[in-house]
């Protein structure tokens, strides 16, 4: 799938990551709001390296018009593991939360999974994005219990279900 503009102002693109990106995705995970405080640990060490990149279908929304922010014009990403399917990462920077960055790149990721021939995708949600995931038509399937050290407390599993065109 080629790059998509959204009407949302600033314009947005949303691309194919490539490797070069892979610090600036790194930068954007550990420096998430959303896994501040007791949730710090589970990104401290977390690398998106350029082998991830592409190894997964991994897609970076950016400013159209190169605007800058603390990331660069790097609005938020995502990233679309196909075997099994799940949406393993989705992010979207603290400056640009509120804009509909998120509801866009769950769009895009729909509309990749539909092209992969998926009819599911699971996510295993951050308990902060719980209601984000409810919002944007993700259906509660389950839990995923704590995995410590690395993720001390349990997390909501959602499915997105990916209807045929």
């Amino acid at each position: 799938m080629g790059s998509r503009t959204s009407p949302i102002s600033p314009p947005v693109t949303i691309r194919r990551a490539v490797a070069r990106d892979a610090k600036r995705l790194t930068r954007l995970v550990r420096r998430s709001g959303a896994y501040e405080g007791k949730y710090a640990a589970a990104v401290a060490g977390y690398q998106v390296g350029p082998d991830y990149i592409e190894t997964h279908r991994t897609f970076v929304a950016v400013s159209a018009d190169g605007q800058e922010g603390p990331q660069g014009p790097l609005l938020g990403f995502y990233s679309l593991v196909l075997a099994p399917p799940e949406l393993d990462l989705l992010f979207v920077a603290d400056h640009a939360q509120g804009r509909g960055i998120g509801r866009l790149l769950v769009a895009h990721m729909r509309s990749e999974a539909r092209a992969a021939g998926l009819d599911r995708v699971k996510v295993v949600s951050h308990v902060p994005a719980e209601d984000f995931y409810h919002r944007v038509g993700a259906v509660r399937t389950g839990t995923a219990f704590a995995n410590p050290p690395a993720v001390p407390w349990d997390r909501p599993e959602f499915e997105f279900r990916i209807p045929s065109e």
